[in-house]
């Protein structure tokens, strides 16, 4: 099949129900680690939250990237690689996430040390499937990640987000040229691999150098978003209709914020206001990681969840509020963080929220 089609069903893996029902428990995991990381959010911005738990804005950040969205994409590939032992790194990290939640700060730092390293045992197994130069900017990535999580032992986090933006980016972009490899040409491998290495080198030199280490991150980052705009298949998706439709507007959302984001470290270098800091992390983390979650849902769930995840119009909802929340919360930074800010914070995570209420309605509905 042709990778730039997104399939109208996506089969379901062939798997046991036991084996669904392992699944998703590890997905439940990464669902506990997202609802407390939204809760967090909420505390962070000063509204009303379900839980006021005075440790949950410190631990806001490891627990969102490697909590939710790492124990995601580990238990993606883990089900790619097919090996039993391969699902104890999404298990490990989705532990630690929630350690973290339950104020077990040092249990859950070393949970997403092991989770990372699990990980990185899942990427080389693939490698050793498949040498090729794809497959090792993906392992690059979780390099990236176990530095982080390690060096989060020793070092406040607001210094390691350029580590956790580059296993995200790198993730993303190796998956993208995947599955669009035949629309991209014989050149998107070796552009990934330039790019994904100076994103890398860029992203560990924001630990020694932080000005000029994120600035050239933000060079590498923007990159990367240009090169997916011009390459990938969204521009030609967006003029069809239904998962198409949806899947590119949602990859072209997300690499417009990649773009605001890579602009705002190569102009500005490290954050050095609050303002700042905000848009980069938010830019990436929600704006570029979670619209790319939208886009893939349904082609992937299915794999992971042993059920179909079917395209309904419904899905829109989510991808337009966390849009327009974020163009809230980016003006409300630019403009000293007035209502319009909150505003903003509180419809990002609306916008999650109605994500997970969707895609669980859809699956429980689907045929």
């Amino acid at each position: 099949m042709n990778p730039t089609q997104a399939p109208a069903q996506p089969r379901p893996t062939a798997s046991g129900p036991r084996a669904a029902r392992g699944r998703i428990a590890l997905l439940a995991l990464g669902g506990a680690c997202l609802l407390a990381g939204l809760d967090a959010a909420l505390l962070a911005v000063g509204v009303w939250a379900p839980v006021r738990a005075g440790h949950l804005p410190d631990v806001h950040g490891m627990v969102m990237v490697l909590g939710f969205m790492g124990t995601l994409i580990a238990l993606e590939r883990a089900q790619a690689l097919r090996q039993p032992w391969a699902y104890l790194a999404p298990g490990v990290l989705g532990a630690g996430g929630v350690a973290l939640v339950l104020g077990q700060h040092l249990v859950g730092q070393l949970l997403l040390v092991q989770g990372c390293v699990l990980f990185l045992a899942v990427y080389l197994a693939l490698w050793r499937r498949a040498p090729v130069p794809l497959v090792t900017v993906q392992v690059l990535s979780v390099v990236l990640a176990a530095a982080a999580a390690a060096l989060w032992l020793v070092v406040d986090l607001a210094a390691l987000i350029g580590l956790l933006a580059g296993f995200l980016v790198l993730t993303i972009a190796s998956e993208r040229a995947e599955l669009a490899q035949l629309r991209m040409g014989r050149r998107a491998v070796p552009t990934l691999v330039v790019l994904g290495s100076w994103v890398a080198l860029a992203a560990s030199a924001t630990i020694v150098w932080p000005d000029a280490g994120a600035r050239a991150l933000g060079l590498g980052v923007l990159a990367v978003a240009l090169w997916l705009i011009r390459d990938d298949v969204p521009r030609r998706m967006v003029r069809t209709d239904g998962l198409r439709r949806y899947n590119g507007a949602a990859l072209l959302g997300g690499y417009g914020w990649l773009t605001v984001a890579g602009l705002t470290w190569l102009v500005g270098g490290a954050p050095s206001s609050d303002a700042a800091y905000d848009i980069v992390i938010h830019t990436t983390f929600l704006g570029f990681g979670v619209s790319m979650i939208m886009a893939h849902a349904p082609i992937i769930f299915p794999t992971v969840l042993g059920r179909p995840l079917p395209y309904r119009p419904v899905l829109w909802l989510p991808l337009g509020v966390l849009n327009a929340a974020l163009a809230a919360r980016v003006a409300g930074d630019l403009t000293g963080r007035g209502p319009l800010w909150e505003v903003g914070s509180v419809g990002t995570v609306l916008a999650l929220l109605l994500f997970v209420l969707t895609a669980v309605g859809v699956v429980i509905r689907g045929e």
